[in-house]
């Protein structure tokens, strides 16, 4: 097993924490700092972003994910090359079809049915990665229009901005194989009353039928799009089962789908480790998102992966 792809979701809480955050995760190795986009109730991320490619050279930098319900293509592609542009190269694309019903709301429109949201989305998608390599976009359909729309400048420094798909509808996990450079899977299920939580969706039989879609739509490829888990709890612990059990009753699922799940890292690290490489056997998750706030604990899971402590050593590589 080669060590997992680190990335880390991160929303600024004032200028000088932030760019000691980016600096730190650049210092640290990790692949990519990514922002949450939820216009009204979090950082317009392209500017957060923007002041991090600043202070760093390496590090990728992107949404995590910007919400094609309420994103205009032409809009989301300017903000994407400019970003591609001030940080030489480092930006990245990332796209779900949105769920919160405040975001429609608070720009004045309505939320579509879940077909309807999906559709939107597409187009939206392959719209936004038109736009991004050059090509001319006009759509007519009632979702989303766009007449000979452009990007004449800036245009991206990348040859291909990476793209990401962000969600769980199933149509959506097949489009994503055709046409998505990695699938973030988040174990989120349907959105419940209150609007913003969700129903979890943690399951090894869930994360099978997911991952199925995904390499039935990337049949037609070369290759199927790599996969990545967002890492919703991270708890160090000599006692994994307690933990889990007591997870498992706030969320109603079983203590054995948490320590299973690559959403939730329980255990001490030695049996994270293990875990995630039963994730890859499984369902080829290679990539993890993690939160700022767990960054101590994520440490001491990373470590593992360099030199002598590796999971080869320990007999727990594929």
């Amino acid at each position: 097993m080669q060590p997992p792809v680190f990335s880390v979701q991160a929303d600024p809480g004032d200028a000088a924490s932030w760019i000691l955050l980016a600096r730190r995760l650049e210092t640290d190795g990790y692949d990519a700092l990514l922002t949450a986009d939820h216009p009204g109730t979090a950082a317009s991320p392209f500017v957060a972003l923007a002041a991090a490619a600043a202070v760093t050279e390496r590090i990728g930098l992107g949404s995590y994910v910007s919400q094609a319900g309420v994103r205009e293509p032409l809009l989301l592609a300017s903000d994407v090359a400019t970003l591609d542009l001030v940080s030489d190269g480092r930006a990245r694309v990332a796209l779900g079809a949105g769920h919160t019903p405040a975001e429609w709301e608070m720009t004045g429109t309505e939320r579509p049915d879940v077909a309807g949201r999906v559709r939107r989305f597409q187009k939206v998608a392959e719209a936004c990665c038109a736009l991004l390599a050059g090509e001319t976009v006009t759509l007519e359909g009632p979702e989303v229009r766009a007449r000979q729309a452009r990007l004449t400048f800036p245009r991206p420094v990348q040859s291909r901005v990476p793209f990401t798909f962000g969600g769980g509808n199933s149509v959506l996990l097949d489009w994503a194989g055709a046409h998505a450079d990695i699938v973030g899977l988040s174990g989120l299920g349907r959105t419940l009353p209150d609007g913003h939580t969700h129903e979890v969706r943690w399951s090894a039989a869930d994360i099978d039928g997911q991952v199925e879609l995904i390499e039935q739509g990337a049949s037609g490829r070369a290759g199927a799009p790599a996969r990545e888990a967002l890492v919703q709890v991270v708890k160090i612990t000599d006692d994994a089962e307690h933990a889990a059990r007591d997870l498992a009753r706030r969320l109603g699922c079983d203590a054995a789908e948490v320590l299973a799940s690559p959403y939730a890292w329980i255990g001490t690290p030695d049996e994270i480790r293990a875990a995630m490489a039963d994730h890859e056997r499984r369902w080829g998750i290679t990539r993890y998102v993690v939160r700022e706030a767990h960054l101590d604990a994520v440490a001491l899971v990373r470590a593992g992966f360099d030199g002598s402590d590796s999971l080869k050593d320990r007999g727990g590589a594929s």
